[in-house]
């Protein structure tokens, strides 16, 4: 009894939103069961924006089912700042990395992303809907999450990237995200860098 009023608790903490400013989620195990679900009630995105910042010690590409990008000059064991965006009118998506922008690639126009809107970081799903796979886990730290229903400017994406006086997702916002950990995700301090 006293478990299941933990879980209740716990589950009800992480399910209203949390100012997580000085916060970093760590994923630290090779798993295909521990991530973080991300909650909004929006369901109808004619376009988006995702910005978040990263470690890791291996790399990848940074890819969703729909492009590739290919990330330059990535520097191991180092915090990198990763933006996103599609719109449906043009159908093309780009990747910002540490500032620099991507070509942009056609993905999809004419349609909105509609729906029950499923937003999970250090997982891979392998279909909509579908499970995890081991060999997609993301092993690192995150923090500095946001979400916008608009492709942001060049210029809103350097204020990001500078860690300037940005304005905040307004449908996931780390300063006030509702989330669900499930498994082995921690929630640590974030350390300042010493020079």
């Amino acid at each position: 009894m006293k478990v299941l009023l933990l879980l209740v608790m716990l589950t009800t903490c992480a399910a209203s939103p949390q100012d997580l400013s000085d916060k970093i989620f760590t994923f630290p195990l090779r798993t295909n069961t521990a991530h973080v679900k991300l909650i909004t009630s929006r369901e109808d995105f004619s376009a988006v924006t995702v910005c978040l910042r990263r470690f890791r010690e291996n790399t990848i590409g940074v890819r969703n089912d729909l492009a590739a990008f290919t990330v330059p000059d990535y520097t191991l064991s180092t915090w990198h700042s990763i933006c996103s965006t599609w719109d449906s009118e043009s159908g093309l998506a780009q990747l910002w990395f540490d500032g620099q922008p991507s070509i942009r690639k056609f993905v999809s126009s004419g349609s909105n992303f509609t729906g029950h809107t499923r937003i999970v970081l250090g997982q891979k799903l392998d279909a909509q809907g579908g499970d995890f796979d081991i060999d997609h886990t993301f092993i690192g730290m995150l923090y500095d999450v946001h979400m916008w229903d608009h492709v942001l400017s060049p210029c809103e994406i350097q204020d990001y990237v500078q860690e300037l006086n940005f304005s905040p997702g307004n449908v996931l916002n780390w300063r006030a995200l509702e989330f669900q950990i499930v498994d082995k995700v921690l929630i640590e301090n974030k350390k300042r860098t010493c020079y």
